[in-house]
């Protein structure tokens, strides 16, 4: 087993497997980084030199040509090498000798495996962002499409007042606008350059922070390099809370769609090849993507916590428990992207019931609008809510089941256009990336 921390003397086979636990498969994932934050460290060595100028185009070339391979999936982790960074400088040392030697100087695995991190976080979070964007655009288009389509809304799961499927539509689109709050959020704490604190103390080189800052296109630097192992944990419960966030909004939706479309609603439906059936029952029409999607948004949402646990009672510096927070976050991530990319594909497919509140049953609806159609002539308000409340409790309600909501964000009013450009300024920072 190749090992950068390796003096000489042979492990313990059963600790060596448990110590490396899922590392060469999270690491896959972090490949392309590492090859990037060794050619930035790289870079910097020569400019301090630390590195002559052949050694520095040698191991750039040789860097570059497993960037490519990287790029073109003809690269693994293989199985006596530790983790991704073992890989890379054993490459190098097979292809250039010594020099392959020389590409720590100046860096632990600590801040290695950090930054390695922090880039690829940026990458997600971003793709991520856009993502949500994609559902966004579709979910106000649903709203302006199905403005004038009524539906019942509920409050303790009990019929409470109209609303429509455009007030629900953009009800979800605008929840994502929080998410992306959450998401700049956790973009701008990853966002700092955590290369050169190696081990947690820094070093004795004359390591120049603000090239490999510039070069890795970080916007600022974790100046202090105890405090870079001090973010470990924070990076990754910014990121969990962010996707967490997203899960709220996902697993609400799918709660929705969910009751939705139950026989005794039929608000809205999906095409038969969307939806999976029963092997005794001929009728059956099972949402299980929406279904699926909830259940992956409370696994999605359990992140945080794991995360947060495995924070606690931890003093400065290092830790092996950190390794863990890989296994957790990385599979979330995967798992966020893919649900939010189904449910998009879902909602281009659905079908929205018309004339829904035509049914007796939603007649109870409309007491507020009775309620406020006599505070319009001049009946004190709780004097209109007795006289429609005993209307109600004697049989004799009845409603011309009309409504004029008018104010900002109300079903005639919808606000669309405010909600779009809520969103265009919340998603500027993804763009000021590209």
């Amino acid at each position: 087993m190749s090992k950068l921390w390796s003096k000489g003397l042979d492990i313990n086979k059963q600790v060596e497997v448990f110590t490396i636990g899922k590392d060469r498969e999270m690491d896959m994932r972090l490949a392309k980084y590492d090859v990037i934050g060794s050619l930035a460290h790289i870079k910097m060595l020569y400019s301090i030199d630390l590195l002559t100028e052949d050694e520095f185009l040698t191991l750039e070339s040789n860097l570059n040509t497993i960037l490519v391979d990287i790029e073109s999936n003809n690269f693994t982790i293989e199985e006596d090498m530790e983790d991704i960074h073992s890989q890379v400088e054993a490459l190098l040392i097979r292809k250039i000798g010594d020099i392959g030697k020389k590409i720590h100087s100046g860096r632990s695995r600590n801040d290695q495996v950090l930054t390695d991190i922090k880039l690829y976080f940026k990458d997600e979070l971003i793709s991520i962002s856009k993502l949500i964007l994609d559902l966004f655009d579709l979910l106000i288009e649903l709203s302006e499409k199905y403005k004038s389509v009524y539906m019942p809304g509920y409050t303790h799961s009990q019929v409470a007042m109209p609303s429509s499927f455009g007030l629900w539509f953009a009800a979800y689109a605008e929840s994502l606008v929080d998410d992306i709050f959450a998401l700049e959020y956790a973009y701008r704490v990853v966002d700092q350059n955590p290369l050169g604190s190696a081990a947690g103390y820094g070093n004795s080189f004359p390591i120049d922070r603000e090239l490999t800052t510039r070069e890795l296109g970080f916007s600022q630097m974790s100046i202090n390099v105890v405090s870079v192992q001090l973010s470990r944990g924070k990076a990754e419960k910014a990121v969990a809370n962010a996707i967490t966030s997203i899960g709220t909004t996902l697993n609400r939706l799918s709660s929705d769609i969910i009751l939705f479309c139950n026989a005794n609603h039929k608000f809205v439906s999906f095409p038969d090849e969307l939806t999976t059936g029963s092997s005794i029952m001929p009728h059956k029409k099972n949402p299980d993507v929406w279904e699926l999607i909830r259940a992956k948004s409370n696994i999605i949402e359990g992140s945080y916590g794991q995360i947060s646990m495995l924070c606690r009672n931890l003093i400065s510096g290092y830790h092996r428990d950190f390794q863990l927070y890989k296994e957790i976050i990385f599979p979330a991530i995967d798992s966020l992207k893919e649900s939010i990319s189904i449910a998009n594909m879902m909602l281009t497919n659905i079908s929205v019931s018309e004339n829904i509140l035509e049914s007796d049953i939603y007649d109870y609806l409309y007491t507020v609008e009775e309620v406020n159609s006599l505070v319009l002539k001049g009946v004190p308000f709780r004097d209109a809510y007795k006289i429609v409340g005993k209307s109600v409790n004697d049989g004799t309600f009845r409603s011309n089941k009309k409504c004029t909501h008018t104010h900002v964000g109300s079903m005639g009013n919808l606000c669309n256009d405010r909600i779009i450009l809520k969103m265009s300024e919340a998603i500027a920072w993804v763009k000021n990336q590209n």
